[in-house]
């Protein structure tokens, strides 16, 4: 992806999230690969107020290449995931509310419905707590990903992947859906039926077809 498009994908996103109340108190990140390194938002101000020339372009060792203002304090975890998943294009990162919820629990969101399958596997873990921007919680962030699209972390937020910015926002989406039906089983006494692992395979199978001709 070209660093003109990456910008405007970056933007576009950041505002989707901030609209959709992903975003409180400009919390959250979002980053896209590009050829040397990645592109991601800027610390401290406001979707709202970004321009292109304010997003901050890295490379995948955290040294800035482009841009005047500092890169969200995040920008660890992003690399990270860029150097361990060559197959990841975007990067989300929200405090979408339900699933921020749950991540103070430190509980992940179990296979009781079968689009858990969106985030890659049977279920969708919850990392351990590290202290924000460090190398802890990148580390963290990766190993709860391995296999997956999504990820809680714990007393944070969510880390959403993709193999393209609008993939991963799909994704950053599907969990908090799925965390607000969780929480709402959870309250009402119920206990989730859960999809075996068998069962989820066979779901996860499917979506690889999902859509296509033949």
């Amino acid at each position: 992806m070209s660093d003109d498009q990456a910008r405007r994908d970056i933007l576009r996103i950041a505002l989707a999230m901030d609209e959709a109340g992903f975003a409180p108190s400009k919390s959250g990140n979002v980053s896209a690969r590009v050829a040397d390194g990645f592109v991601v938002t800027p610390s401290a101000l406001p979707y709202r107020d970004t321009r292109p020339d304010d997003l901050v372009h890295l490379d995948l060792d955290g040294k800035i290449r482009n841009g005047a203002r500092q890169p969200s304090s995040e920008w660890r975890f992003h690399a990270a995931i860029y150097h361990a998943r060559p197959e990841v294009g975007g990067v989300v990162h929200t405090h979408s509310p339900r699933a921020t919820a749950l991540s103070c629990a430190r509980r992940g969101i179990p296979a009781f419905h079968y689009m858990i399958a969106i985030a890659g596997g049977h279920d969708i873990r919850c990392a351990p707590y590290a202290t924000f921007g460090t190398e802890d919680l990148s580390d963290n962030a990766v190993a709860a990903l391995e296999g997956r699209k999504a990820t809680l972390l714990a007393n944070h937020g969510v880390i959403a992947i993709g193999r393209d910015l609008d993939s991963a926002w799909a994704v950053a989406r599907e969990t908090e859906n799925l965390a607000s039906q969780y929480l709402g089983l959870l309250a009402s006494g119920l206990e989730p039926v859960l999809l075996d692992e068998a069962e989820m395979a066979r779901v996860i199978a499917q979506f690889a077809n999902y859509g296509r001709k033949g």
